[in-house]
């Protein structure tokens, strides 16, 4: 899918996106569209697509994650991996819920807020969930232990951004994440196994959210820095056994 939304001022494709090459849809309205002509409801991501319906199968990425992690083995290209594993589902849909509600969805009740109290609370509770990571990270190399988990996965894409977007587009300013020695190298560390560098593409994140929120960014500006190096060495592995 290329880098086009419903909202965005981007109007042409950007360079490294992927174009629709199974319906050519230049939005993602347009496959909500083409599911349903008389859809009326929100055009969100991710999108879960039955190229064959031609139909959204699910758009709620906790759900779409479980998914992927068991629905699609008998084709996957790694069968054996299992970020649900029995013995932590308890600990991982914990996890989850706070992780979630403090940081994933945090950093939104922080850009989006309308007033100043909404905002602090908000700001509050995603720094006490990050100084709480900043913690667990301090005794184990991932969040449930010393296994990768869905819920790394689901912390890691909010982290990756939070340094070139959220400090500065969300007023997440009271510390960046590489002033967290345990959660930077941690992001590093994710950033660096085989195949997740190729599911980042820094220009496309900061254009999308900087030229996507006018009533945030009204002239759509997109701040050139800092440019963060993920792939730089990292000191996570001084948890391996």
């Amino acid at each position: 899918m290329s880098i086009w939304d419903g909202f965005s001022r981007i109007r042409t494709p950007l360079p490294g996106a992927d174009s629709d090459h199974l319906n050519g849809a230049k939005s993602v309205r347009q496959l909500y569209e083409i599911a349903s002509p008389n859809y009326t409801g929100k055009y969100t991501v991710p999108v879960l697509w039955d190229k064959k319906l031609k139909t959204v199968v699910n758009n709620e990425s906790a759900e779409i994650i479980r998914m992927f992690n068991t629905e699609f083995n008998h084709i996957a290209r790694n069968p054996d991996l299992d970020l649900y594993p029995s013995h932590l589902q308890a600990k991982i849909d914990e996890a989850n819920e706070w992780i979630y509600s403090g940081i994933n969805n945090g950093v939104y009740r922080c850009g989006f807020a309308k007033k100043q109290e909404p905002y602090e609370e908000a700001f509050k509770q995603v720094y006490e969930a990050l100084d709480r990571c900043e913690e667990i990270l301090g005794k184990d190399r991932y969040i449930c232990g010393d296994t990768l988990t869905e819920t790394d996965i689901r912390l890691f894409v909010t982290l990756i951004r939070f340094d070139e977007v959220y400090a500065v587009h969300f007023k997440c300013n009271k510390k960046l994440l590489r002033e967290y020695p345990n959660l930077f190298n941690y992001t590093k560390d994710i950033f660096q196994i085989s195949g997740m560098d190729g599911t980042v593409n820094m220009s496309h994140i900061k254009q999308h959210y900087y030229g996507s929120h006018p009533s945030i960014n009204p002239f759509g500006i997109v701040p050139r820095g800092p440019n963060v190096d993920y792939s730089s060495p990292h000191d996570r592995h001084r948890f391996s056994k």
